[in-house]
């Protein structure tokens, strides 16, 4: 299984269709394939051979497409840099990851130099924007075009494809490493699952440097659709993009889709060629939904259940499963396994539980991941006795449909994103005048959970919640900051003497079905 393999045979087929659109710009499967080879033939003329890391810090365009197909043409690894985070932790990514090449845009370009002084592996700085090229970086576009296509290097099966940071219980982000054939098989379970063919328009969203919307890219591509992308999420832009490009699917998280409803000219554009709507990333409230369908009766709605590691996806909530007949339970679950991979739930000594009853859910199957970059340690622990272990909680009804209640592992999902409450307490615990922290997720309208901060201050501090919460945003991304901080004497402790996070959480949770949303 080779991920390049569906834009050749696309190119072959179809070569005067369109393949991609940005803005004013569009390509052609034969010019989209013709560019990909270029890129393959500049990347390796900087030093990229098989196995080596290519990273982009840019907005989603078409060249960020170009950018995944061109590094796994020429034989490298695809290693996004996720732009929310803070300079810091994109530092700490890079040196990780050690890659050869970096590619930025207009809006990332002035990080490259000190990310550049942190990171000896880098050889290369290439300008991907539309302005003038800062001085010692190459132009994208001027390279390609002095650029002679290469040959596929012909990397596939198990071979390492990408490379997605993930945040840790340990405070620092882990890379996830998937391979050609992870990808491949995800890629065409999702196409199967959803029914996508050659007259797929899918309209990429969300940011391409996450695997949710870099693995709808890599499935587009398998059917043969078109990709439209937009550079950043609005609801506004997204409505524009339906209409004008009579847009088929449109993959979201919750966050995104309350803030598309809540537009006020929603009713005012003609949103009748959606035909599907994919969600997941987060728990989608089951009111937001019913609005959803709603509001969008063309459209067929389906959910997938993962994770990074997943490739992402493990489980799947059908279009039937939304039909106004169904049970309404169903709504409230996250599907059954997708084909292929087995999803069961156990105990804390790994035995199957029986139907009903909670426990962690473990994934096996063709999607799992190869393990963490470097870091054996925790990719034995995560996929010991052969199965991923993912931290959620959950259950299976009589109807083998999995219902995820609560998470093990110590994280909050706010809009989509991954935020490890230690990342957030560590940041906190930089501050002079902490001497403890604790932070949770509690529930919120728009976000579904919100990272709350409980702090213990030294004896005398003023510090109040603004300045704290402004001294997170210079170390970590925005995202993970606190949105709210309650200052205590002291923190509750469980019996073993570790901050007791569940009460923390009780007052806020209380009289829910389920602790996480």
């Amino acid at each position: 299984m080779q991920l390049t393999e569906p834009l050749a045979r696309a190119a072959a087929r179809r070569p005067g269709e369109t393949a991609l659109v940005f803005g004013e710009r569009s390509r052609t499967w034969s010019q989209f394939a013709d560019r990909v080879a270029r890129l393959a033939t500049v990347l390796r003329q900087a030093g990229v051979g098989e196995g080596g890391r290519v990273a982009m810090l840019a907005a989603s365009s078409d060249r960020y497409i170009e950018y995944y197909y061109g590094t796994l043409w020429c034989g490298g690894i695809v290693c996004p840099l996720n732009t929310r985070f803070a300079l810091r932790e994109i530092i700490e990514q890079t040196t990780d990851a050690e890659p050869t090449v970096l590619i930025v845009d207009d809006v990332f370009a002035a990080q490259a130099e000190p990310i550049r002084a942190a990171a000896p592996s880098l050889a290369h700085v290439i300008f991907a924007g539309d302005g003038e090229t800062p001085a010692g970086m190459l132009n994208y576009e001027e390279a390609l075009a002095a650029a002679e296509p290469s040959a596929d290097a012909g990397r596939g099966g198990d071979d390492v494809a990408c490379l997605f940071y993930t945040g840790g219980t340990t405070g620092r982000a882990k890379g996830v490493m998937l391979s050609h054939g992870n990808l491949m098989f995800n890629a065409a379970n999702t196409a199967a699952l959803t029914g996508f063919d050659e007259t797929l328009v899918h309209l990429h969203a969300g940011p391409l440097f996450h695997l949710a919307a870099g693995g709808r890219a890599l499935s587009t591509t398998v059917v043969g659709g078109r990709h439209v992308v937009l550079p950043r999420f609005g609801p506004a832009e997204v409505l524009a993009a339906v209409a004008r490009h009579r847009i088929t699917a449109l993959t979201v998280v919750p966050t995104m889709l309350s803030m598309i409803l809540q537009q006020p000219d929603f009713g005012a554009h003609d949103l009748s060629s959606l035909r599907a709507v994919t969600y997941g990333a987060a728990p989608m409230p089951e009111a937001l939904l019913r609005r959803a369908m709603e509001a969008l009766p063309g459209a067929r709605f389906m959910q997938s259940y993962g994770m990074t590691e997943l490739s992402p996806v493990a489980t799947f909530l059908a279009a039937a499963d939304h039909r106004p007949d169904a049970p309404a339970q169903r709504l409230r679950s996250a599907g059954r396994p997708a084909p292929g991979v087995e999803v069961r739930v156990a105990d804390a000594d790994d035995r199957t539980l029986p139907v009903g009853e909670v426990g962690e859910i473990l994934v096996r199957g063709p999607n799992v991941m190869c393990g963490y970059w470097r870091r054996p340690e925790q990719t034995a622990q995560a996929l010991r006795g052969g199965w991923m272990h993912t931290g959620d909680a959950g259950r299976f009804d009589e109807d083998g449909y999995l219902y995820v209640v609560d998470r093990t592992k110590d994280m909050i999902i706010s809009g989509g994103e991954n935020v490890y409450s230690t990342e957030v307490e560590n940041a906190l615990a930089e501050h002079p005048d902490v001497v403890q922290g604790a932070v949770i997720g509690i529930p919120d309208a728009k976000w579904g959970e919100a990272v709350h901060a409980v702090v213990v201050l030294r004896p005398g501090a003023g510090l109040d919640a603004a300045a704290l919460i402004a001294w997170c945003r210079e170390r970590i991304a925005d995202y993970k900051c606190p949105r709210s901080i309650d200052f205590a004497a002291e923190l509750p402790l469980s019996s073993v003497n570790k901050v007791d996070k569940a009460a923390l959480r009780k007052p806020f949770w209380a009289g829910r079905e389920r602790q996480v949303n």
